[in-house]
C-alpha cells in the first residue's frame, strides 16, 4: 500500500477509494439498521427519510434534488470551494441510496436487529459515523448540512458545528409531526449523537495527541528523556511563579495520549514532586505527527 500511495495518482486513487468505502458504510448503516427501524436522523439524509415517511418518496431522488439545490445556491454565494470530492461522495451516496432500499436489502440480508430500536439506531449510527469519518480522513464532504452552516456563517457570526446542530435538531424533530412518536424522535437524538461521537473517535482514535507542561527543577532529564527515549520534541520555556516570585522552567511537548503513561512514569522516576498539566489538542501536524490535509 505505501508504494502504491507514494505517487501522487496513487494517493488520489486510494483517497477516492477510501471516500467510497466511508460512503458505503454510511448509507448501509441507513439502509440496514436506522430506516427499517423507523428512526430519524440528522442531515439531508434525516430530510430525505422524513419525506419517505410521510409521501413515500424515493430517498435517493430527493437526497439527489436536495443537495444538487444547496451546491448550486453554495456555488453561487461562495464560489467553487467545494471540489470533486463533495461531488463524488453525493453521487456515491445517491446511487447507493437508489439501489439498498429497506426492500431490496432485506430480501438478501436478515435484518432481526430492526426490532430492537436501540440497538438499530446505535449500530446504525456507529456505521454511519465511521463512514463519514473516514471520509473526512482523505479530504472529503458529505455535503448537505456542511452546505448550509458554511452560507450561514458567511453572513452571521456564528460556528458552522452549531449551525449542523441546530438542522439536526429540526429535521429530528420535524419526525414526530410525521409518525406522531416521540419515541422514534427520542431514538433520533440517540442516532445524532453517536455519529457525533463515532465520527470524533474515527477522526482521533490511536493518533488523538496531548500537549504536556511539565513544571520540575530537573527539566533538563525529563527534556532529555522526551527527546532521546521517548523519541518526541520539547520546548523549555521560561516561567515565574506569582506566587513564590521564583523563575521556574517549563517543558512543554505533544505526544500521542497512547505515549502519555511512559512519560508520567518517568517524571514522577525523575521528580515525584513534579506538576504536571495534560490537555487534549485538536490536531497536531507535522514533526512525526499528521500530515496537513486540505
Amino acid at each position: 500500500m505505501t508504494l502504491f500511495t507514494s505517487s501522487k495518482t496513487g494517493r488520489v486513487i486510494y483517497d477516492y477509494f477510501l471516500i467510497t468505502i466511508g460512503m458505503m458504510l454510511y448509507v448501509l448503516g441507513w439502509s440496514l439498521f436506522i430506516i427499517p427501524a423507523k428512526i430519524t436522523g440528522g442531515g439531508i439524509s434525516g430530510i430525505s427519510v422524513v419525506i419517505n415517511y410521510a409521501t413515500g418518496f424515493p430517498i435517493w431522488i430527493s437526497y439527489l434534488i436536495i443537495n444538487a439545490a444547496l451546491l448550486l445556491i453554495a456555488l453561487k454565494v461562495l464560489g467553487a470551494s467545494f471540489g470533486v470530492k463533495t461531488v463524488w461522495c453525493l453521487g456515491v451516496a445517491t446511487l447507493l441510496f437508489g439501489i439498498t432500499t429497506p426492500d431490496v436489502i432485506g430480501n438478501i440480508i436478515p435484518l432481526p436487529i430492526v426490532g430492537e430500536k436501540f440497538l438499530a439506531a446505535v449500530i446504525g449510527a456507529m456505521m454511519c459515523g465511521f463512514g463519514i469519518g473516514l471520509v473526512f480522513t482523505r479530504g472529503g464532504s458529505t455535503g448537505g448540512t456542511d452546505v448550509i452552516a458554511m452560507i450561514v456563517n458567511k453572513y452571521r457570526n456564528i460556528s458552522p458545528g452549531r449551525v449542523i446542530l441546530y438542522c439536526d435538531v429540526i429535521i429530528i424533530s420535524s419526525s414526530f409531526f410525521v409518525s406522531y412518536n416521540p419515541e422514534a424522535m427520542v431514538y433520533g437524538f440517540v442516532t445524532m449523537w453517536v455519529i457525533s461521537y463515532t465520527i470524533d473517535s474515527t477522526l482521533s482514535g490511536n493518533n488523538a495527541s496531548a500537549q504536556i507542561f511539565i513544571f520540575s527543577k530537573d527539566y533538563r532529564e525529563i527534556a532529555d528523556y522526551i527527546n532521546h527515549d521517548a523519541n518526541r520534541g520539547c520546548t523549555v520555556l521560561d516561567g515565574t511563579g506569582w506566587y513564590s516570585k521564583e523563575n521556574v522552567k517549563i517543558v512543554m511537548t505533544v505526544i500521542r495520549k497512547r505515549e502519555s503513561s511512559l512519560v508520567f512514569r518517568k517524571v514522577k522516576e525523575i521528580d515525584p514532586n513534579a506538576f504536571i498539566s495534560m490537555g487534549s489538542v485538536m490536531g497536531v501536524y507535522g514533526e512525526g505527527f499528521d500530515n496537513i490535509k486540505i
